[in-house]
């Protein structure tokens, strides 16, 4: 009976998200909506109220009203970055976990990582917990992109309706997962067969730095 309810909310919940991506913008959410991306000037991108590249993330708590989690994360290869989590937020009554990529200066990302609190390994390399100087430190600095994850798997031809075709389709050859690829807007949306779609956003200027990996471990699909 409780697996029968699960599987009932969650199509409810997935008819809901459909609806909305298919159906008429109301005035007071349409900022806050995913397809909703504003470009100020040619070279940034406005997306849920954020401004990629002048936007932080004190900001950020503001608009979504909601409490971000900072981390600084350490790869492999010694690389070392700085991430924001929200994780559910609620805008235009679409639930999703948003995950901002914040511009730390490479000169302070070393001595952020020496005062950390507490380090765990994880599959893709550490997170280090800041202190709270560094955070308050963090949460002043511009958003270069921001990552959009809705808690519910919609079908491709949503996306098609709501962004048009793409101007490239890109198949990671190590996963599977297709990127759809809209330069003009600075978007990249991310589909997975049974995994639960990612959309990407970033200034167009900076495009570049997410389709020269893809190209380099993918293939394009016609």
């Amino acid at each position: 009976m409780e697996r029968k309810i699960y599987w009932l909310l969650t199509l409810v919940a997935a008819l809901i998200l459909s609806v909305a991506f298919f159906s008429g913008d109301k005035p007071t959410e349409k900022s806050d909506l995913p397809w909703h991306i504003e470009h100020p000037t040619t070279d940034t991108t406005r997306i849920f109220g954020i401004t990629l590249g002048q936007s932080n993330t004190n900001e950020a708590e503001q608009h979504f009203q909601e409490v971000a989690k900072p981390i600084l994360f350490k790869s492999p290869d010694g690389q070392l970055v700085v991430e924001v989590f929200f994780e559910e937020v609620n805008l235009a009554g679409l639930k999703a976990r948003i995950v901002l990529s914040i511009a730390v200066p490479n000169s302070e990302l070393q001595g952020m990582f020496e005062r950390g609190l507490r380090m765990n390994a994880t599959g893709s390399g550490k997170e280090i917990t800041l202190i709270p100087d560094d955070i308050s430190r963090v949460f002043t600095m511009p958003i270069t992109s921001l990552t959009y994850m809705p808690t519910t798997r919609l079908e491709d031809a949503i996306f098609a309706k709501r962004f048009g075709q793409p101007e490239l389709r890109v198949k990671e050859k190590k996963s599977g997962a297709v990127h759809w690829l809209y330069p003009q807007n600075g978007l990249d949306i991310t589909l997975g067969g049974s995994e639960k779609p990612l959309l990407q956003y970033v200034a167009p200027k900076n495009f570049d730095r997410l389709t020269q990996p893809l190209l380099a471990n993918g293939e394009i699909l016609k």
